[in-house]
Order: C-alpha cells, then sequence, then structure tokens
C-alpha cells in the first residue's frame, strides 16, 4: 500500500494559471520532494507536464511558450512525497486519462484504507494498473460507473462514496474543475480568493494562498465535492455524510508549514502551545532551549517561554537538504540527517541542553543528534518531544508503516532515553497535545498514537 501524504493546488479564473500553480506547489514543496506536476486547461485543451525531482527542477526545461498566458483558463498540480513503491514518474501526479471524450486529469493526497482490497478485486475484474498508486484506484472505479456523454464528475461522485480512508482530491477536465475531500476530514484543503479578480484558490495549506496574496475563505468540507465550472460559478453537493471528523494531528506536530492554517488552528502557534504545555508536563534544569531544527522550533520556543529557560539556536541546519523524515530509505535518511544538521559548539560546550524535538519515529536520528551535541561539549542533553510516542502505523498517509519500525511500539520512555544516550527523555501527552488544538479533541485522528483507528484498515 503506497502512502502519500502530498501536497496539492489548484487555481481558475486567473490568466496565469500555470504559474500560479507553479509558485503554489514551491510553497508545498516541502509536502513532497519527490515529483511534481502540473495539469492545464488552456483554449479549452487540456495538457499535462510532470517530471522526477523538485518543483524548479522539474518545470525549468519546458519551452516559454508552455507558460505563455495567452488563453490559460485553470489548472491544477501536485507535489508527491513517497514512501514506498516505485519511484519513477508512472507514479507522478496528476494523473492524465482520457475519459470518454474527456481528458481527465486527476490529483489525489492521503491513503485510502481500502485501497489493497479494491485494487485486488478490480485486477479481477480486467482493470490494468499503471502504477501502483490509490489514485489509479479512484479512476478505475469511476470509470465503471461511466455513461456515454457523461462528465467525469458523477463518474468520480461513484467512486468516491466507495473507497475509504483518507483523500483529498483536485480534478479538472473541458468541464471545469473539482474538489473533494473525504468524509473524515483526514487531510487539510482549503479554499482561497485572490482580491479583486474572479479567481478561486484550492491548495492543501494556506502558505500557498501567500505565493499569490489569494485571501483564505474556508476549508473544503469533509464529504464534499466542489464544482468550479469554466465561468468560475461555484456548486458543492455532499457526496457523503459525515461520520466523524478525524483531521490529522501529525499535521500539526511535523508535516504543515508554521505559516499555515491547517484545520482553522495557525500551525505556528500550536506548536508553541505545545512547547509551553510539554514544559508545564515535563520541566527540566537546563541552561539552556535548542530546537532541533527546523519543525522543533516553534515547539522550543514556546517551551522556553513557559519554563523561563534561554532560548537559543544551537545546532546549524543546512537548507540545502530536504527532510530527513520523507527521504524513501533508511540509508537516505542517515545521510541526510548528518548533512542536514551540526551543532554550534560555543553554544553547548560545558552546558546543560534541553533539546526540543518534533518526533521520534525510528529513533536513529535522535541518536544522532544526542551524539553530536556530547562531541561539540555538551555536559547534560535531555530530550523533550512535542508529541506523544509514536506506538501504531498509520493507514491514512503518514509513513509509519509498520509497528516494528517504530521505537516506541516495543520500548518504554526509559529504554529509549537509553538507547539514544539522553540523560532525560519525556514527552507530550496525549490529553495535554488535543488540549492545544481549537476543535473538540473527537475531531482529531491520533491512531498513530493511540490505536483509535477511526476508519478500519480493510485487507485485500
Amino acid at each position: 500500500m503506497i502512502r502519500e501524504a502530498c501536497g496539492i493546488f489548484g487555481i481558475c479564473g486567473y490568466p496565469d494559471a500555470a504559474e500560479m500553480t507553479r509558485l503554489g506547489l514551491f510553497a508545498l514543496q516541502h509536502r513532497g520532494q519527490e515529483s511534481a506536476g502540473i495539469f492545464l486547461k488552456r483554449r479549452g485543451v487540456c495538457e499535462c507536464h510532470k517530471g522526477m525531482g523538485l518543483v524548479g527542477e522539474v518545470f525549468k526545461k519546458l519551452p516559454k511558450e508552455w507558460w505563455k498566458t495567452e488563453g490559460q483558463e485553470m489548472a491544477i498540480g501536485h507535489v508527491r512525497y513517497s514512501t514506498s513503491g516505485r519511484s519513477t514518474e508512472v507514479n507522478a501526479q496528476p494523473f492524465a486519462v482520457e475519459f470518454d471524450k474527456w481528458h481527465l486529469g486527476l490529483a489525489h493526497n492521503g491513503t485510502l484504507s481500502n485501497g489493497a482490497f479494491w485494487r485486488k478485486r478490480l485486477k479481477r475484474s480486467g482493470a490494468i494498473f499503471q502504477g501502483d498508486l490509490d489514485t489509479e484506484i479512484i479512476l478505475h472505479l469511476a470509470s465503471q460507473n461511466h455513461q456515454e456523454g457523461d462528465t467525469p464528475w458523477k463518474s468520480l461522485e461513484y467512486a468516491l462514496k466507495r473507497v475509504e480512508g483518507a483523500f483529498s482530491i483536485l480534478a479538472l477536465c473541458e468541464d471545469g474543475m473539482m474538489a473533494a475531500r473525504d468524509p473524515s476530514g483526514f487531510r487539510p484543503l482549503s479554499l482561497g480568493r485572490i482580491p479583486g479578480t474572479d479567481a478561486v484558490v484550492i491548495a492543501s495549506e494556506t502558505c500557498a494562498f501567500d505565493m499569490m496574496g489569494a485571501v483564505f475563505e474556508r476549508d473544503i468540507e469533509p464529504g464534499e465535492m466542489l464544482f468550479i465550472k469554466n465561468d468560475g460559478s461555484m456548486e458543492s453537493k455532499k457526496f457523503a455524510n459525515q461520520k466523524r471528523k478525524s483531521h490529522c494531528i501529525f499535521e500539526h506536530v511535523y508535516f504543515a508549514r508554521p505559516d499555515s492554517l491547517v484545520f482553522e488552528d495557525s500551525v505556528y502557534l500550536t506548536r508553541k502551545k505545545f512547547g509551553a504545555r510539554l514544559a508545564m508536563e515535563h520541566p527540566v534544569e537546563a541552561d539552556v532551549v535548542a530546537p532541533v531544527p527546523d519543525s522543533g522550533t516553534y515547539a522550543a520556543l514556546g517551551f522556553a517561554e513557559a519554563s523561563g529557560i534561554t532560548f537559543d539556536i544551537s545546532i546549524m541546519r543546512n537548507h540545502y537538504i530536504g527532510r530527513t523524515f520523507i527521504k524513501p530509505s533508511p540509508d537516505d535518511r542517515r545521510t541526510a540527517v548528518n548533512m542536514k544538521l551540526n551543532p554550534i559548539r560555543e553554544a553547548v560546550e560545558g552546558k546543560s541542553v534541553c533539546l526540543v524535538e518534533d518526533s521520534i519515529v525510528r529513533g536513529n536520528t535522535s541518536r544522532e543528534r544526542v551524539r553530536t551535541l556530547r562531541e561539540s561539549g555538551a555536559r547534560e542533553v535531555h530530550m523533550r518531544i512535542s508529541c506523544p510516542p509514536h506506538k501504531y502505523p498509520c493507514f491514512y498517509g503518514i509513513d509509519f508503516p509498520s509497528a516494528e519500525e517504530l521505537v516506541a511500539h516495543s520500548h518504554s520512555v526509559d529504554e529509549i532515553a537509553e538507547m539514544i544516550g539522553a540523560d532525560s527523555l519525556a514527552y507530550l501527552s496525549l490529553e495535554g497535545m488535543l488540549s492545544c488544538v481549537s476543535s473538540a479533541p473527537e475531531d482529531y485522528c491520533h491512531a498513530c498514537f493511540s490505536g483509535d483507528y477511526p476508519v478500519p484498515f480493510t485487507p485485500p
């Protein structure tokens, strides 16, 4: 099963749709570094370009004619975060297919909890798959219900009613654009507008709106399909009744950018609240509070403010190295960790350091961080983690693929502290974490911490 916590972006009613989509994908680059793509409608004709690599690499070889604004109507884009499956262009998105007389582009963020079941069933019925992503399952299910002459929207609705798990989707064809979000609302998807224009913008995170001066209007609701026609008019409908909201709390812990609103909460403020609550639950005597940059920075700020301990940047990050968590293999992650972060000796030598990190998944990177701090002269290293221990795999799109790979699944906090070489280790409680967000605690998915899965995994 392919786990996809990617980034999607769409815009319509703007004369420079391709360039705006490229900028939106730049803002969402942290959500996926393996591939990128844009599906563009120009003068009623759809075309797609995608490839392997970062946004700047994928689109820099396109001819200038591709970016000409004349005739551009709307576009959708995708950046992919691959955690398993083939790292090839066949798995890059948006998927571009011929759907009856329509040319359809589909960009998907999330993982279907019954995807393996549907893939096996569809193969038995004769379906042929090019790649190994859940996105193709949605397309095959849609094709089964398609009637000649219909637009793809009715068929996509048929498919979305049959899949389960996490999906935020953007689709585009000659008839317009469609945005949809699963009934539980696992993954974020927001709607914005560019003031002074008729442009509508949709993105995984609101930080993409800032790139073009768009203003956040609302989230796409769980179980909603929003249709945006060529004339800019919009129509909303519910394709499924909302059962239980299950917003992924790990978006606030790690995945989202701090300058975004996610589930209508500021990621920046939420992470600071995590740190302040952590300081209250697990105080420490230390000379300095230091973050593991960048995702631990804002929790460390909150911890330092609440505890009264001096905040300092004690580790230097190489910003030319990508996010180590979303590297596809353990070897890639280990190499990137050693290249990415380096202690500043003058900031830690002879000091007791409280190192604030957003999470410990496998434990390898934390062990490296503690080791290098000690080698740089730190007298003590205390670790504080701004979320609970990760004990369970995620079936909805974050890379916690098996319990055996999660160090907290089989080790106590004291054992993990000894394993990583820390003088002390403490985690934010689940209750404390959920107290820092504005919606009700039951509106969040925290299965990776608690084992409480809001949507069951359906085996093949």
